[in-house]
């Protein structure tokens, strides 16, 4: 690794990153099949353990503990058992404002997933149960939310926006952030209205989302669908994230650069890789790192995540190994 490098990961500690964004509970059901239901043609799964981490928003919020940010979420959380599994996971960390979860009546949004697998095996995804809270955020939870990025706003080194259409966006965020990107680094990442971030610093969409963006189908090249997406949403840099195919950024000035995957192309879980690319990112540039260093960087701490199973992080030593690892092993971004 560079010198260079070395110093952008290390100036990672302590950036101020505002993530404002749908929070829920990633819930995972480990267990042993060890017999056929008689009520059912299916399979009895011997409960072993269950953990919660969290996911979505809360899944670039950890990821930004892990790599040494001082995150400032902004956030609704249910007051139930899930909530409070949130709350307490979160609170083991110095470096987070815990001010900014804010309680509503309803329950947290889960995703509940039960692995099955005999004891020395790997465990494999049986089924995905989702509990959402079909009560959107009351006007004054969202004119609370306001007020808080309001008033950390003007402290912090950079935003992400992590919206996966529960609520915790709206209207007024959008505008705040919009005119924040004037000034500061505002990175978007959204699953379904990402044309609602025009004017953002950058934006993420994983291949299908900038598909859908652009309305284009996938006959199209990638690099026609990045150039009609920088035209109509005036952002400075867009991010394509592809799976095994890497990544691919455009600049604003016509620049195009395709960065192949990092690691190993046995992925064993792709769960949250969006959220780690998003948060690397967003940390780079906020350390000063340009667009396409800022790209590699996230591409390489993707390249760590989807090698673990489940919603996964990574630390400032794993990111410097892995480009350690791969930064001379595959050819160059081109």
């Amino acid at each position: 690794m560079k010198p260079g490098q070395a110093k952008l990961i290390e100036a990672f500690q302590g950036k101020k990153i505002c993530v404002v964004g749908d929070i829920i509970a990633d819930v995972y059901i480990f267990g042993r099949p060890y017999r056929l239901s008689r009520e059912a043609p299916v399979v009895v799964v011997k409960h072993e353990e269950e953990q919660v981490f969290p996911g979505s928003a809360g899944n670039t919020i950890n990821n930004l503990l892990a790599l040494g940010a001082h995150v400032f979420p902004l956030g609704f959380i249910g007051n139930d058992g899930a909530g409070e599994r949130l709350l307490d996971f979160f609170s083991h960390f110095d470096t987070i404002e815990m001010g900014g979860f804010i309680r509503h009546d309803g329950e947290t949004i889960t995703k509940t997933r039960i692995l099955a697998g005999d004891t020395h095996t790997s465990k494999q995804q049986v089924i995905r149960i989702d509990r959402d809270n079909a009560e959107p955020p009351t006007k004054s939870m969202r004119n609370l939310l306001l007020k808080k990025l309001q008033e950390v706003g003007p402290f912090m080194d950079a935003f992400i926006v992590s919206d996966y259409g529960h609520g915790a966006v709206d209207g007024s965020v959008i505008d705040y952030m919009r005119n924040a990107a004037k000034k500061t680094t505002v990175v978007g990442d959204a699953r379904y209205r990402l044309k609602e971030f025009k004017g953002f610093t950058l934006i993420t969409p994983n291949e299908s989302e900038a598909y859908q963006l652009c309305s284009m189908d996938f006959d199209h090249d990638i690099e026609e669908v990045g150039r009609k997406i920088l035209k109509i949403m005036d952002v400075t840099a867009l991010l394509i994230t592809r799976g095994n195919k890497g990544m691919s950024l455009f600049l604003k000035d016509g620049t195009v650069n395709h960065i192949p995957i990092s690691g190993k192309d046995d992925v064993t879980d792709v769960t949250g890789a969006g959220d780690t690319a998003c948060a690397a990112v967003t940390l780079a540039l906020a350390s000063g790192a340009d667009f396409l260093t800022a790209t590699r960087v996230a591409n390489y701490a993707a390249g760590v995540v989807v090698m673990k199973r489940g919603t996964a992080t990574l630390t400032q030593e794993e990111l410097k190994m892995a480009m350690d690892t791969y930064g001379t092993s595959r050819k160059r971004a081109r």
